[in-house]
Protein backbone atom coordinates (compact mmCIF):
# COMPACT_ATOMS: atom_id res chain seq x y z
CA UNK A 1 0.00 0.00 0.00
CA UNK A 2 1.87 2.84 -1.44
CA UNK A 3 1.62 6.40 0.17
CA UNK A 4 1.70 9.66 -1.72
CA UNK A 5 4.92 9.62 -1.18
CA UNK A 6 6.12 12.06 -4.45
CA UNK A 7 3.42 14.46 -3.40
CA UNK A 8 4.48 14.17 0.97
CA UNK A 9 7.53 12.85 2.88
CA UNK A 10 4.99 12.47 5.93
CA UNK A 11 4.32 8.65 7.09
CA UNK A 12 0.84 9.48 8.42
CA UNK A 13 -2.28 8.38 6.89
CA UNK A 14 -3.79 10.22 3.65
CA UNK A 15 -6.01 13.14 5.12
CA UNK A 16 -9.31 13.35 3.50
CA UNK A 17 -10.32 17.01 2.47
CA UNK A 18 -13.48 19.00 1.07
CA UNK A 19 -16.86 17.32 0.50
CA UNK A 20 -16.03 13.90 1.02
CA UNK A 21 -14.33 14.74 4.40
CA UNK A 22 -17.51 16.61 5.51
CA UNK A 23 -19.56 13.68 4.96
CA UNK A 24 -17.56 11.07 6.44
CA UNK A 25 -16.93 12.85 9.69
CA UNK A 26 -20.92 13.32 9.61
CA UNK A 27 -21.29 9.67 9.27
CA UNK A 28 -19.08 8.40 11.44
CA UNK A 29 -21.06 10.47 14.40
CA UNK A 30 -23.88 9.09 13.44
CA UNK A 31 -24.09 6.40 15.64
CA UNK A 32 -21.66 8.79 18.53
CA UNK A 33 -25.22 10.70 18.60
CA UNK A 34 -27.61 8.53 18.57
CA UNK A 35 -28.95 9.58 15.27
CA UNK A 36 -28.82 6.33 13.61
CA UNK A 37 -30.45 4.19 16.11
CA UNK A 38 -33.40 6.62 16.06
CA UNK A 39 -33.66 6.36 12.26
CA UNK A 40 -33.67 2.91 12.52
CA UNK A 41 -36.37 2.66 14.32
CA UNK A 42 -38.16 4.03 12.25
CA UNK A 43 -38.36 1.22 9.84
CA UNK A 44 -36.42 -0.16 6.73
CA UNK A 45 -36.51 0.68 3.13
CA UNK A 46 -37.01 -1.47 0.10
CA UNK A 47 -34.14 -2.75 -1.70
CA UNK A 48 -33.15 -3.53 -5.07
CA UNK A 49 -35.55 -5.98 -6.59
CA UNK A 50 -34.68 -9.07 -8.84
CA UNK A 51 -36.32 -7.85 -11.33
CA UNK A 52 -34.37 -4.68 -11.59
CA UNK A 53 -31.19 -6.36 -11.81
CA UNK A 54 -29.72 -7.60 -15.12
CA UNK A 55 -27.67 -11.00 -15.01
CA UNK A 56 -24.67 -11.08 -17.83
CA UNK A 57 -23.63 -14.86 -18.31
CA UNK A 58 -20.38 -15.57 -20.24
CA UNK A 59 -20.83 -18.28 -22.73
CA UNK A 60 -17.54 -19.26 -22.90
CA UNK A 61 -17.39 -20.66 -19.20
CA UNK A 62 -19.31 -23.65 -18.29
CA UNK A 63 -19.33 -22.16 -14.78
CA UNK A 64 -20.65 -18.98 -15.62
CA UNK A 65 -23.26 -20.60 -17.31
CA UNK A 66 -24.58 -22.33 -14.40
CA UNK A 67 -24.22 -20.30 -11.66
CA UNK A 68 -26.06 -17.98 -13.34
CA UNK A 69 -28.85 -20.25 -13.83
CA UNK A 70 -28.83 -21.41 -9.94
CA UNK A 71 -28.58 -17.72 -9.49
CA UNK A 72 -31.76 -16.50 -11.61
CA UNK A 73 -33.89 -19.49 -9.82
CA UNK A 74 -32.75 -18.79 -6.48
CA UNK A 75 -33.65 -15.05 -6.51
CA UNK A 76 -36.59 -15.26 -9.35
CA UNK A 77 -34.58 -13.05 -11.78
CA UNK A 78 -36.76 -12.80 -14.98
CA UNK A 79 -35.03 -14.85 -17.84
CA UNK A 80 -35.39 -11.76 -19.62
CA UNK A 81 -33.13 -9.88 -17.97
CA UNK A 82 -30.16 -12.26 -19.15
CA UNK A 83 -27.70 -10.84 -20.80
CA UNK A 84 -24.79 -13.14 -23.04
CA UNK A 85 -21.22 -12.47 -23.83
CA UNK A 86 -18.19 -14.36 -25.06
CA UNK A 87 -15.04 -13.30 -22.85
CA UNK A 88 -11.69 -15.28 -22.67
CA UNK A 89 -12.03 -17.18 -19.31
CA UNK A 90 -8.44 -16.69 -18.67
CA UNK A 91 -7.69 -13.10 -19.53
CA UNK A 92 -7.44 -11.51 -15.61
CA UNK A 93 -7.21 -7.76 -17.30
CA UNK A 94 -8.91 -6.18 -20.48
CA UNK A 95 -7.53 -3.30 -22.69
CA UNK A 96 -9.61 -0.29 -22.59
CA UNK A 97 -10.25 -1.04 -26.41
CA UNK A 98 -11.44 -4.78 -26.33
CA UNK A 99 -13.75 -3.24 -23.52
CA UNK A 100 -15.34 -1.12 -25.42
CA UNK A 101 -17.79 -3.65 -27.34
CA UNK A 102 -18.43 -5.78 -24.90
CA UNK A 103 -20.23 -2.50 -22.47
CA UNK A 104 -21.65 -1.31 -25.45
CA UNK A 105 -23.07 -4.89 -26.08
CA UNK A 106 -24.27 -4.89 -22.17
CA UNK A 107 -25.73 -1.72 -21.74
CA UNK A 108 -27.72 -1.88 -25.04
CA UNK A 109 -29.51 -4.90 -23.95
CA UNK A 110 -30.64 -3.21 -20.38
CA UNK A 111 -34.11 -3.24 -20.55
CA UNK A 112 -35.95 -0.30 -18.85
CA UNK A 113 -36.14 -0.54 -14.92
CA UNK A 114 -33.03 -2.44 -15.14
CA UNK A 115 -31.08 -0.72 -12.14
CA UNK A 116 -28.14 -3.22 -11.36
CA UNK A 117 -26.21 -5.55 -13.08
CA UNK A 118 -24.50 -8.35 -11.90
CA UNK A 119 -21.26 -10.16 -13.89
CA UNK A 120 -21.13 -13.91 -13.31
CA UNK A 121 -17.51 -14.44 -13.64
CA UNK A 122 -14.31 -14.03 -12.01
CA UNK A 123 -12.36 -12.94 -14.98
CA UNK A 124 -11.78 -10.85 -16.89
CA UNK A 125 -12.21 -8.70 -13.35
CA UNK A 126 -9.67 -5.47 -14.87
CA UNK A 127 -9.71 -2.89 -17.52
CA UNK A 128 -6.50 -1.50 -17.77
CA UNK A 129 -6.39 0.12 -14.19
CA UNK A 130 -10.14 0.28 -13.62
CA UNK A 131 -12.03 -2.65 -11.77
CA UNK A 132 -14.14 -3.57 -14.35
CA UNK A 133 -17.51 -2.93 -12.21
CA UNK A 134 -16.70 0.53 -12.01
CA UNK A 135 -15.47 0.55 -15.75
CA UNK A 136 -19.24 -0.82 -17.00
CA UNK A 137 -20.63 1.59 -14.64
CA UNK A 138 -18.69 4.89 -15.02
CA UNK A 139 -16.97 3.91 -18.30
CA UNK A 140 -13.22 3.56 -18.53
CA UNK A 141 -11.78 6.72 -16.46
CA UNK A 142 -7.91 6.59 -18.69
CA UNK A 143 -6.90 9.94 -16.44
CA UNK A 144 -7.20 7.33 -13.66
CA UNK A 145 -4.92 4.85 -15.15
CA UNK A 146 -2.46 7.66 -15.78
CA UNK A 147 -1.84 8.23 -12.31
CA UNK A 148 -3.53 4.99 -10.32
CA UNK A 149 -2.04 6.70 -6.90
CA UNK A 150 -3.94 10.13 -7.56
CA UNK A 151 -7.17 11.36 -6.56
CA UNK A 152 -10.12 9.66 -8.35
CA UNK A 153 -13.14 10.92 -9.78
CA UNK A 154 -16.18 11.07 -7.51
CA UNK A 155 -18.98 9.33 -7.86
CA UNK A 156 -22.52 10.52 -8.05
CA UNK A 157 -23.89 7.03 -5.73
CA UNK A 158 -21.62 8.20 -2.96
CA UNK A 159 -23.82 9.71 0.04
CA UNK A 160 -25.43 8.12 3.01
CA UNK A 161 -28.84 9.88 2.53
CA UNK A 162 -31.83 8.31 0.78
CA UNK A 163 -32.46 11.11 -1.62
CA UNK A 164 -30.75 10.40 -4.66
CA UNK A 165 -29.19 12.76 -6.95
CA UNK A 166 -30.79 12.49 -10.69
CA UNK A 167 -26.76 11.20 -11.66
CA UNK A 168 -27.10 8.52 -9.59
CA UNK A 169 -31.24 7.54 -10.51
CA UNK A 170 -29.69 6.98 -13.63
CA UNK A 171 -26.46 4.98 -12.94
CA UNK A 172 -26.66 1.22 -13.37
CA UNK A 173 -24.38 -0.07 -11.00
CA UNK A 174 -22.20 -3.40 -11.06
CA UNK A 175 -21.08 -6.46 -9.03
CA UNK A 176 -19.14 -9.55 -9.95
CA UNK A 177 -20.34 -13.07 -8.82
CA UNK A 178 -17.00 -15.16 -8.45
CA UNK A 179 -17.30 -18.55 -10.30
CA UNK A 180 -13.67 -20.29 -9.66
CA UNK A 181 -15.68 -22.95 -7.75
CA UNK A 182 -19.34 -24.32 -7.91
CA UNK A 183 -19.23 -24.80 -4.32
CA UNK A 184 -18.22 -21.48 -3.43
CA UNK A 185 -20.89 -20.00 -5.87
CA UNK A 186 -24.04 -22.13 -4.74
CA UNK A 187 -23.48 -20.97 -0.89
CA UNK A 188 -22.45 -17.97 -1.35
CA UNK A 189 -26.18 -17.94 -3.05
CA UNK A 190 -27.60 -19.19 -0.40
CA UNK A 191 -26.32 -16.71 1.70
CA UNK A 192 -27.54 -14.14 -0.55
CA UNK A 193 -30.96 -15.45 -0.55
CA UNK A 194 -31.65 -16.16 3.39
CA UNK A 195 -34.13 -14.15 4.80
CA UNK A 196 -34.91 -13.85 8.50
CA UNK A 197 -38.62 -13.69 10.18
CA UNK A 198 -36.58 -11.88 13.19
CA UNK A 199 -33.13 -9.80 13.42
CA UNK A 200 -30.13 -11.90 14.16
CA UNK A 201 -28.22 -11.33 17.26
CA UNK A 202 -25.31 -9.77 15.30
CA UNK A 203 -21.98 -7.46 15.36
CA UNK A 204 -19.95 -4.83 13.33
CA UNK A 205 -16.74 -5.30 13.66
CA UNK A 206 -13.90 -2.58 12.99
CA UNK A 207 -10.28 -3.41 13.55
CA UNK A 208 -7.79 -0.13 13.72
CA UNK A 209 -4.83 -2.57 12.96
CA UNK A 210 -0.60 -1.69 13.69
CA UNK A 211 -0.66 -1.41 9.63
CA UNK A 212 -0.29 2.33 10.15
CA UNK A 213 -0.90 2.82 5.81
CA UNK A 214 -4.15 0.57 6.01
CA UNK A 215 -5.45 2.08 9.13
CA UNK A 216 -6.56 5.20 6.97
CA UNK A 217 -10.16 4.45 7.40
CA UNK A 218 -10.08 4.22 11.16
CA UNK A 219 -10.33 7.50 12.06
CA UNK A 220 -13.86 7.20 10.33
CA UNK A 221 -14.92 3.72 12.26
CA UNK A 222 -17.97 4.10 14.30
CA UNK A 223 -17.46 3.81 18.14
CA UNK A 224 -18.79 1.09 20.08
CA UNK A 225 -21.99 1.02 21.04
CA UNK A 226 -25.39 -1.28 20.34
CA UNK A 227 -28.09 -0.51 17.90
CA UNK A 228 -31.00 -1.80 20.17
CA UNK A 229 -33.96 -2.04 16.89
CA UNK A 230 -31.61 -4.01 14.46
CA UNK A 231 -29.42 -6.08 17.44
CA UNK A 232 -26.47 -5.18 15.89
CA UNK A 233 -23.50 -4.68 18.15
CA UNK A 234 -20.59 -2.08 17.01
CA UNK A 235 -16.80 -3.18 18.25
CA UNK A 236 -14.32 -1.05 17.49
CA UNK A 237 -11.14 -2.51 18.46
CA UNK A 238 -7.76 -1.59 18.20
CA UNK A 239 -5.93 -5.42 16.94
CA UNK A 240 -4.76 -6.96 14.39
CA UNK A 241 -7.06 -10.10 14.21
CA UNK A 242 -10.19 -11.21 14.51
CA UNK A 243 -10.25 -14.49 16.36
CA UNK A 244 -13.63 -16.88 16.95
CA UNK A 245 -16.16 -14.45 16.41
CA UNK A 246 -19.28 -16.30 15.75
CA UNK A 247 -22.06 -13.18 15.06
CA UNK A 248 -20.47 -11.10 12.16
CA UNK A 249 -22.27 -9.16 9.87
CA UNK A 250 -19.95 -6.25 9.44
CA UNK A 251 -16.18 -6.60 9.40
CA UNK A 252 -13.40 -4.12 8.25
CA UNK A 253 -10.45 -3.92 8.96
CA UNK A 254 -6.72 -2.68 7.24
CA UNK A 255 -3.88 -5.39 6.42
CA UNK A 256 -2.14 -7.06 3.83
CA UNK A 257 -3.54 -10.59 5.09
CA UNK A 258 -6.01 -10.79 7.49
CA UNK A 259 -5.59 -13.85 9.32
CA UNK A 260 -7.43 -16.44 11.37
CA UNK A 261 -10.65 -16.19 8.88
CA UNK A 262 -11.01 -20.26 9.24
CA UNK A 263 -11.96 -19.39 13.16
CA UNK A 264 -14.94 -17.13 11.90
CA UNK A 265 -18.70 -17.29 11.42
CA UNK A 266 -20.17 -14.72 9.15
CA UNK A 267 -23.83 -14.85 9.71
CA UNK A 268 -25.99 -14.64 5.75
CA UNK A 269 -25.61 -11.23 4.41
CA UNK A 270 -22.40 -10.72 5.71
CA UNK A 271 -20.22 -7.70 4.56
CA UNK A 272 -16.54 -7.56 5.12
CA UNK A 273 -13.27 -6.27 3.41
CA UNK A 274 -10.03 -5.28 3.70
CA UNK A 275 -8.22 -2.10 3.25
CA UNK A 276 -5.02 -2.87 0.90
CA UNK A 277 -3.55 -2.21 -2.67
CA UNK A 278 -4.69 -5.20 -4.90
CA UNK A 279 -7.31 -6.96 -2.88
CA UNK A 280 -9.76 -6.74 -5.84
CA UNK A 281 -6.81 -8.80 -7.80
CA UNK A 282 -8.86 -11.75 -7.48
CA UNK A 283 -6.30 -14.46 -8.80
CA UNK A 284 -3.56 -12.45 -7.46
CA UNK A 285 -0.88 -13.54 -4.70
CA UNK A 286 1.00 -10.67 -3.51
CA UNK A 287 -1.80 -9.70 -0.88
CA UNK A 288 -4.98 -11.13 0.02
CA UNK A 289 -7.86 -11.65 -2.56
CA UNK A 290 -10.60 -10.35 -1.56
CA UNK A 291 -12.39 -13.82 -2.66
CA UNK A 292 -10.88 -15.04 0.84
CA UNK A 293 -13.56 -13.33 2.65
CA UNK A 294 -16.07 -14.79 -0.18
CA UNK A 295 -14.82 -17.96 0.96
CA UNK A 296 -14.71 -17.62 4.61
CA UNK A 297 -18.35 -16.71 4.53
CA UNK A 298 -18.89 -13.35 3.82
CA UNK A 299 -21.79 -12.42 1.54
CA UNK A 300 -20.00 -9.28 -0.74
CA UNK A 301 -16.94 -7.73 -0.47
CA UNK A 302 -14.63 -5.12 -2.25
CA UNK A 303 -11.18 -4.81 -3.57
CA UNK A 304 -8.64 -2.39 -5.42
CA UNK A 305 -7.47 -3.58 -8.50
CA UNK A 306 -4.10 -1.41 -9.02
CA UNK A 307 -2.25 0.36 -6.62
CA UNK A 308 -4.74 3.45 -4.82
CA UNK A 309 -2.40 4.76 -2.44
CA UNK A 310 -4.57 4.68 0.94
CA UNK A 311 -6.99 7.82 0.19
CA UNK A 312 -10.06 6.28 2.35
CA UNK A 313 -12.44 7.86 -0.83
CA UNK A 314 -11.09 4.24 -2.57
CA UNK A 315 -12.55 2.03 -0.15
CA UNK A 316 -15.83 1.92 1.37
CA UNK A 317 -16.68 4.35 3.89
CA UNK A 318 -17.59 2.52 7.04
CA UNK A 319 -20.50 4.62 8.71
CA UNK A 320 -22.21 5.20 5.14
CA UNK A 321 -21.93 1.27 4.49
CA UNK A 322 -23.13 0.47 8.09
CA UNK A 323 -26.32 3.17 7.67
CA UNK A 324 -27.42 2.29 4.32
CA UNK A 325 -27.25 -1.81 4.72
CA UNK A 326 -29.21 -1.25 8.10
CA UNK A 327 -31.11 1.17 6.29
CA UNK A 328 -32.66 -1.93 3.97
CA UNK A 329 -29.94 -1.54 0.93
CA UNK A 330 -29.19 -4.37 -0.81
CA UNK A 331 -25.53 -5.20 -0.43
CA UNK A 332 -24.58 -3.49 -3.91
CA UNK A 333 -26.54 -0.54 -3.11
CA UNK A 334 -24.47 -0.09 0.56
CA UNK A 335 -21.74 -1.21 -0.81
CA UNK A 336 -21.90 1.73 -3.98
CA UNK A 337 -23.09 4.58 -1.79
CA UNK A 338 -20.38 4.52 0.28
CA UNK A 339 -17.15 4.38 -1.85
CA UNK A 340 -16.55 8.12 -2.82
CA UNK A 341 -14.07 7.22 -6.05
CA UNK A 342 -14.69 3.69 -7.04
CA UNK A 343 -12.53 3.57 -10.40
CA UNK A 344 -10.33 0.94 -9.13
CA UNK A 345 -12.41 -0.77 -6.86
CA UNK A 346 -14.29 -4.30 -7.61
CA UNK A 347 -17.59 -5.14 -6.02
CA UNK A 348 -17.93 -8.80 -5.31
CA UNK A 349 -20.67 -11.54 -3.86
CA UNK A 350 -23.95 -11.34 -4.42
CA UNK A 351 -25.55 -8.29 -4.86
CA UNK A 352 -29.31 -8.78 -3.41
CA UNK A 353 -28.37 -9.96 0.05
CA UNK A 354 -30.17 -7.78 2.14
CA UNK A 355 -31.11 -8.88 6.11
CA UNK A 356 -32.27 -5.78 6.67
CA UNK A 357 -34.75 -4.94 4.11
CA UNK A 358 -38.34 -3.84 4.89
Amino acid sequence: MARRSTLYNDVSPVVPTGEHEGRAMRGAKWLALGWLGSMMAAGAQAALGPSQLALVVNDNEPNSVALAALYREAHQVPEKNLIHVRLDPRARKLSPEEFAPVREQILGQLAPGIRAVLMVWTVPYAVGCNAITAALTLGYDADQCSAPCGPGKASAYYGDTGAALPAAAAMRISMLLPTTSLDLGKDLIARGTARNFRLPQASAYYLTTSDTARSARARLFPPSGRIKSHELTIRNMHADVLEGASDIMVYQTGMVRVDKLETLKFLPGALADHLTSTGGDLLGTNQMSSLRWLEAGATASYGTVSEPCNYWQKFPQPAVLLKRYLSGDSAIEAYWHSVAWPAQGLFIGDPLAAPYAR
